[in-house]
């Protein structure tokens, strides 16, 4: 059975964020997403950073997350972006049927 599934990624900017969102809505591989700017710390070539960031959440399906995961990567900038999922439980059935409805 297809897992219904929220997938995760961060972005430094805000263009390339919306850009992402809105390349995999008008693909219709996810149902909806929110971008929330958070405060970032984290290693990179042995230095610890800063940063601001928009991070991503996508509303979709496991069935999606290869073609989510190829669309996000020919858009980001990182050189390693993080692009996660998990798994969405106890979920009302018609949030789960909006995004049946609401993707490919």
């Amino acid at each position: 059975m297809d897992k219904y599934i929220i997938v995760i990624t961060l972005c430094d900017q805000e263009e390339i964020a919306n850009n992402i969102v809105d390349t995999l809505l008008e693909k219709k591989l996810v149902a909806g997403s929110q971008m929330t700017k958070v405060n970032s710390k984290y290693w990179w070539n042995n230095k610890l950073e800063e940063c601001i960031e928009y991070k991503l959440e996508f509303r979709t399906k496991e069935s999606r997350l290869n073609e989510i995961e190829k669309e996000i990567k020919k858009i980001h900038n990182y050189e390693v972006a993080e692009i996660s999922s998990y798994e969405i439980k106890n979920a009302s059935k018609e949030f789960l049927s909006w995004i049946d409805e609401n993707i490919k």
